[in-house]
């Protein structure tokens, strides 16, 4: 990476990445299912190989408990070929970070079933980055840093570390628009290259702003001040899509659906006369919209009304949370802050939003039982 970054690790009863892994000498190849259709050529992928071969590297002896007999060997988990099932339960490729969640799901799942133990405090996590960036940060629960690194030659240094658990700021609230469900045209690694490449801004960026905001940002959620937090959340997106522009060709990752909803908050943000809401834009037209608990009734009354479902019938699809949807669509919102958003924001089409999440933050990797796993493994 050339700069630092930060990222709000979601409540996993509302979106997450299910993983299974096994491994045996029965199989004959690597093989990996992902929402439950194989991906033919994940074996020679540069990045599922470096998640598989980086934490076998890490495995230790399977023991059993009774006997204390060794089940498998660490010689033997190298003979071994893994089988590897994942679903997401929300959509894949749109910007909504499922190849972080997905990432950091298979490596937790390899250290299950390796056994694996870090050489180092956050080796898992530097694995994690080779699969995709954003899942180094996944690997923990709560607000976590993914430290640029590049002072060890082999950047082992580069590494995710927890600024605050989840348990730390529990008031902070995200209202998640799905603008658009489908996958992405350019995809966030590729988009970086080409603009590694070929913006100036976002050379400055890395080298002037970032660091000074990630001190900001760190300061913000360590002290509970949402009104930093929100100011530098939103600074910081506007600043990333202004880099995808200055890229050659540039990049569009937002569209209009994407700039109404920037300037929905702005508004509602003037009316109240602090932050309320504060919103983030990844690589991809999706909002995340930050509050607090006590405002998050009032936002999502206010994305209801402008983002509107087709009907009230099909209000348990269009958003996860039914008791939220019942106290927002009885929420009343203030005739001042109506007429004050009458004069730059309109009610958008039925479909410009397609699913409203409302979750908080969570931990990181829950290992699960036997109940939840993705399917059983047959040898073919």
């Amino acid at each position: 990476p050339i700069n630092d970054s930060l990222s709000l690790t979601l409540d996993q009863s509302d979106l997450r990445a299910v993983t299974s892994a096994s491994a045996s000498l029965a199989f004959n190849r690597d093989r990996l299912w992902l929402n439950g259709s194989e991906e033919v050529d994940a074996a020679s992928s540069k990045r599922f190989r470096a998640c598989v071969d980086g934490v076998r590297a890490l495995a230790t002896e399977k023991i059993d408990p009774d006997t204390k007999e060794i089940i498998v060997s660490k010689d033997d988990w190298k003979k071994m070929h893994v089988y590897i099932a994942s679903y997401n339960t929300f959509p894949t490729a749109a910007g909504l970070a499922s190849s972080a969640a997905g990432y950091a799901a298979l490596v937790a799942a390899l250290v299950e079933l390796f056994g694996a133990k870090e050489s180092y405090p956050g080796e898992f996590t530097a694995i994690a980055r080779q699969g995709s960036g954003s899942a180094c940060r996944s690997l923990y629960g709560g607000f976590v840093a993914w430290r640029a690194g590049g002072e060890k030659s082999d950047w082992s240094d580069s590494i995710a570390e927890q600024v605050a658990d989840e348990t730390h700021w529990k008031e902070v609230r995200a209202v998640i628009c799905v603008v658009s469900d489908a996958k992405k045209e350019t995809s966030s690694t590729a988009g970086m290259s080409t603009s590694v490449a070929t913006s100036e801004l976002l050379a400055f960026r890395a080298k002037e702003v970032v660091s000074k905001r990630m001190k900001l940002i760190e300061e913000a959620i360590k002290a509970k001040d949402f009104e930093s937090f929100g100011k530098v959340t939103m600074m910081d997106s506007n600043q990333f899509h202004a880099t995808c522009l200055d890229t050659y060709p540039p990049i569009f990752y937002m569209n209009d659906v994407s700039r109404s909803i920037v300037q929905l908050i702005h508004r509602y943000n003037d009316w109240a006369g602090e932050i309320r809401a504060a919103y983030t834009f990844d690589a991809g037209p999706n909002a995340v919209l930050y509050t607090l608990d006590k405002h998050v009734i009032e936002l999502l009354a206010l994305v209801l009304k402008y983002y509107p479902c087709e009907s009230k019938d099909l209000m348990g699809d269009y958003v996860n949370n039914k008791d939220m949807v019942t106290k927002a669509l009885a929420f009343e919102l203030d005739s001042s802050l109506l007429l004050a958003l009458e004069k730059s924001c309109s009610v958008r089409d039925i479909g410009d939003v397609k699913m409203v999440y409302c979750t908080r933050g969570g931990p990181g990797p829950q290992a699960l039982d036997a109940s939840s796993e993705v399917f059983d493994f047959k040898v073919e």
